[in-house]
């Protein structure tokens, strides 16, 4: 799945510290002798430099890195301008009817949703079974934790180290659901780069409908799925409730109120 993408460094002191990620992630380890739109050998570089761990699209024209990064551009635009809890996502989770739910995101990616619920006040625990992707997680955590005004909200982040099925002796209030899927959604240049990345480099996720089980077993009082329009039920499975939004919408499987909370 990932020939084509090595683990890279613009930085000769980090060098052994690269060759150590590309060791444990099974990547090549690629020796950056040029810039990197001359690289020819590889479509992609996860490339580590004092700023922290990003995937490069090598080759001319190629646009800038992209960081999991908690702390400036559209995602810190979207905690300060977001919509605080009348937004979907927060209405589809449940923070209309109640407060500091414990919320498992299954198919953290980037981190974006699971950071906004934190925003929101909720405790986050999150899983990424891609491994680069995961590296890239833990990094923009990391970072995220020494800055004055983002790292109160990630402290309530925690990334495990297992995907959903390996989850045991553990249950959340609510599990969040965003598997890819094969679509083109209306959105900023920025947010289709990063997606085309994942689309190039991860694929959709053929296993999706197996997810919905887990998650029923995990959840207390319901599942969130987010999902683009026109896409089918999660494992064939008609939601309790839908919640429409402009380019996708979240189907919420209830399965205890959540005014039973205590």
């Amino acid at each position: 799945m990932f020939d084509s993408i090595a683990v890279a460094t613009t930085d000769a002191f980090l060098e052994a510290d690269v060759k150590l990620l590309a060791k444990n992630l099974e990547l090549p380890f690629y020796s950056l002798k040029g810039q990197i739109k001359f690289v020819s050998d590889y479509e992609y570089l996860l490339l580590k430099t004092e700023e922290g761990i990003s995937i490069a699209k090598t080759g001319k024209g190629a646009p800038k890195p992209v960081f999991v990064d908690f702390t400036s551009g559209a995602v810190d635009h979207r905690r300060r301008f977001g919509g605080g809890k009348g937004q979907d996502i927060a209405k589809a989770v449940g923070l209309n009817k109640a407060s500091n739910l414990s919320v498992l995101d299954a198919t953290a990616g980037l981190g974006r949703d699971a950071f906004v619920l934190a925003c929101l006040g909720c405790t986050v625990s999150l899983c990424e079974r891609v491994s680069f992707v995961r590296v890239m997680l833990q990094d923009g955590l990391y970072r995220g934790s020494f800055h004055h005004e983002v790292a109160e909200i990630v402290e309530r982040m925690t990334l495990l180290d297992t995907d959903i099925r390996g989850i045991e002796n553990q249950s959340f209030d609510v599990v969040y659901l965003d598997p890819m899927y094969p679509h083109m959604e209306k959105s900023s240049a920025a947010a289709k780069k990063e997606m085309a990345f994942f689309r190039d480099l991860v694929g959709q996720d053929v296993d999706a409908d197996e997810l919905l089980p887990f998650a029923m077993q995990l959840a207390e009082y319901r599942v969130v799925v987010k999902r683009p329009k026109g896409a089918p039920f999660l494992n064939n499975t008609e939601p309790t409730y839908q919640l429409e939004g402009k380019s996708g919408r979240f189907d919420v499987y209830v399965l205890k109120s959540l005014d039973l909370l205590p």
